[in-house]
């Protein structure tokens, strides 16, 4: 598991390029929440927004998941405490007053990054 990248994936990289040449600044792998131990992939400080590109295996995307078929019990909870903590993770950042994206690492960075822009740009109007 060593050789699974937790942060600057190439989902990750191509939205925040595409956000980028947008003109959006943003910080990456921050807690939105000091005190909350997760970390967002793209965060807008001060628009309050909190951006997760999920990966279709650690989080069990709906369309392209597909159970290990080795040490399946051990793979079946890691998974279902993911998919928890992204839950918990929502709702108390919801609680605090943030608005929080997710995404699935298989949808279209161009897609993705019009999405987040139409949200921060509703959030704090147009630049």
């Amino acid at each position: 598991m060593q050789s699974n990248k937790s942060r600057d994936t190439a989902p990750e990289m191509a939205v925040r390029r595409a956000l980028h040449a947008e003109g959006l600044r943003f910080r990456v792998v921050m807690r939105p929440i000091p005190a909350l131990r997760r970390t967002a992939d793209i965060v807008f400080t001060r628009q309050m927004v909190a951006v997760f590109i999920d990966g279709c295996f650690w989080h069990a995307c709906p369309i392209h998941y597909r159970a290990p078929k080795s040490n399946v019990e051990y793979w079946a909870l890691k998974i279902a405490r993911n998919v928890d903590r992204d839950a918990e993770t929502t709702r108390q950042l919801t609680a605090a007053g943030w608005t929080v994206l997710r995404y699935w690492s298989h949808e279209s960075h161009i897609d993705v990054a019009g999405r987040i822009a139409a949200t921060v740009h509703s959030i704090s109007g147009p630049q």
